[in-house]
């Protein structure tokens, strides 16, 4: 008998699901079909773009080529008056170890799912991540992980002064809405493409026990980096109650979300905010934390609170943290 496309496509990631052990980090938070294999390197990073071709994008006054929307000292800002002055490193970044933040954070601190939101982080905050990436606290779980490495590298090139006005920057920005969640069992079939998954086409597949985050317009969001495109992440079916009930009760293996990160999940002084955020950024979080790839000072607090918690419970609460109004 003959198994329909569907069945067969279940199958495989049945299998494939069965197979991964539970030390491997979920590919799917790391931009991945499936977990690292030994010896696994860093993808690696390509040249500059270089196409000069003129595009442009509903709302915006100016059009800007490939190469410059792409730019790594200077890339393309769609929307000037959406956010105050960037500060240098943030427009131009430091060349040559050095890119502009809003190449890949953009410039109002959106972010996309392959790196973080920035916008809405207390300057406090950031500041001690980007040490922690200076002083090795923050790697990745999954070593093909490269723009991990890219951060690292960008840390250690900041000075104090650049840091400061970075995080002072973004953290004048408010979060908002960027993400819609879908509870869904079927999904559009996807592509990694540089760590987003992107939509290649009107076929299916199942979803299976994984998120998938992907952009609602992929050539406005891989191609033209529009900072108004926003993303849709599809979450296995009843994830949001299951997470829920993670988040604000703590179910007997964690503890209650807002003792920290506020009764709204909006964040508590120094703390980040939860709320409206990536839930494959957030997964990624979690994971590393809890298997020792990201440590610092601050990321000790959370250790006993991912400590107990699976993949899938891990998976819940940021499906649902996700679908919070910011």
């Amino acid at each position: 008998m003959k198994l329909c496309r569907f069945a067969v496509s279940a199958l495989v990631f049945a299998v494939s699901a069965a197979t991964m052990s539970a030390a491997d980090p979920p590919p799917w938070a790391y931009g991945f079909e499936g977990p690292p294999q030994a010896g696994a390197a860093p993808t690696a990073i390509g040249p500059a773009n270089t196409d000069q071709t003129p595009r442009s994008l509903p709302g915006a006054t100016a059009q800007y080529a490939r190469a410059q929307i792409a730019n790594r000292f200077g890339p393309a800002d769609w929307f000037p008056n959406d956010h105050p002055q960037m500060p240098d490193v943030v427009a131009h970044g430091k060349q040559p170890n050095v890119w502009a933040c809003g190449l890949c954070h953009y410039p109002n601190g959106k972010g996309r799912a392959e790196n973080a939101g920035v916008s809405g982080l207390s300057a406090e905050y950031f500041i001690h991540t980007m040490y922690d990436f200076k002083e090795g606290n923050r790697k990745s779980a999954d070593p093909r992980k490269a723009n991990t490495n890219l951060m690292v590298q960008f840390a250690k090139n900041m000075t104090d002064d650049e840091i400061k006005a970075a995080a002072e920057y973004f953290g004048s920005i408010k979060w908002t809405r960027w993400i819609k969640v879908v509870e869904t069992k079927t999904v559009p079939k996807t592509k990694p493409s540089n760590g987003l998954f992107l939509i290649e086409g009107t076929e299916m597949e199942p979803l299976g026990n994984r998120i998938v985050e992907t952009p609602l317009n992929a050539e406005a969001t891989e191609v033209l980096r529009d900072p108004h495109s926003g993303f849709t992440a599809y979450v296995p079916v009843g994830a949001l109650k299951k997470g829920e009930a993670l988040v604000t009760k703590g179910g007997g293996k964690t503890i209650a979300c807002a003792n920290c990160h506020g009764s709204d999940l909006k964040g508590l002084g120094p703390v980040p905010g939860l709320a409206g955020r990536s839930p494959s950024y957030l997964m990624r979080q979690m994971y590393d934390m809890q298997q020792g790839f990201r440590k610092g000072s601050w990321t000790q607090l959370m250790k006993p609170v991912v400590a107990n918690l699976t993949t899938d419970e891990m998976m819940n609460i940021v499906a649902y943290t996700a679908s919070l109004t910011p």
